[in-house]
């Protein structure tokens, strides 16, 4: 008798590949709002460069976590993960950042809209993950939460106090 037959096995909870292609979807939209906020940070021009260039870091990290989470969930679940930069560039439904420098202000606007457009795919597909995993669902609420304040702080930038 070997090892491995004395150890009991349990049934994992694997996803659908409904799920997975859920999970597939908010991974590639990640992937590229990280490498779209580097982008950014490398390029911007302007007035308030220096709070924008760090604040976009803090973008960038939210995002590169945030991929890794939902890719290593992923795993978790036995589906595969698929952010190689073809796979991303094929299917992210982010608008192209473009390739040029960007004014600081226009920066701001065009990051938040990226963000909101990834916040999108997320409560476009929050239901039917939350149907078939909740703990997933956690997941992409705590993302959520984290993208939606970088989207308010970075149109912030732009914004103009509101009279009553």
């Amino acid at each position: 008798m070997t090892i491995t037959q004395d150890i009991p096995t349990t049934e994992t909870f694997r996803a659908t590949p409904a799920q997975a292609d859920r999970l597939q979807r908010v991974l590639v939209d990640l992937a590229a709002l990280h490498l779209y906020g580097k982008q950014a940070h490398w390029n911007i021009v302007g007035t308030n460069f220096r709070d924008l260039h760090l604040q976009l870091d803090e973008l960038v990290d939210i995002a590169r976590e945030a991929t890794d989470t939902i890719a290593e969930r992923m795993r978790a679940l036995d589906a595969i993960p698929d952010a190689r930069p073809s796979t991303v560039a094929a299917r992210t439904t982010l608008s192209d950042l473009g390739p040029d420098e960007i004014p600081t202000n226009r920066a701001a606007a065009q990051v938040t809209g990226l963000i909101r457009e990834a916040v999108r795919t997320m409560r476009d597909v929050h239901d039917d993950v939350d149907a078939e995993d909740p703990t997933t669902a956690d997941i992409l609420h705590g993302i959520i939460h984290d993208l939606e304040k970088q989207a308010w702080m970075l149109a912030s930038e732009n914004a103009a106090p509101r009279r009553r």
